[in-house]
């Protein structure tokens, strides 16, 4: 929408976009943002947003560095 990249631009933010009708570049984060929602997300209640911040750095450490992955 012209509205939302005229903002973006107006704050200096670069918009990361592939053209119309090509994903492939966010489905790398899509599949993140998925498995972290199940493994991570909707299995904890966080008292604050500061454990929650902990813990993602925990979950994303273990992500990188202990998660078995098929690839």
């Amino acid at each position: 929408m012209k509205p939302y990249r005229d903002t973006l631009q107006s704050r200096g933010i670069v918009q990361s976009m592939s053209r119309k009708g090509n994903c492939y570049d966010n489905s790398v984060m899509e599949n993140f943002f998925g498995i972290m929602k199940s493994e991570f997300l909707h299995l904890k209640e966080f008292e604050s947003i500061e454990l929650f911040n902990l813990e993602l750095e925990k979950y994303i450490t273990y992500y990188n560095m202990k998660r078995l992955k098929a690839t």
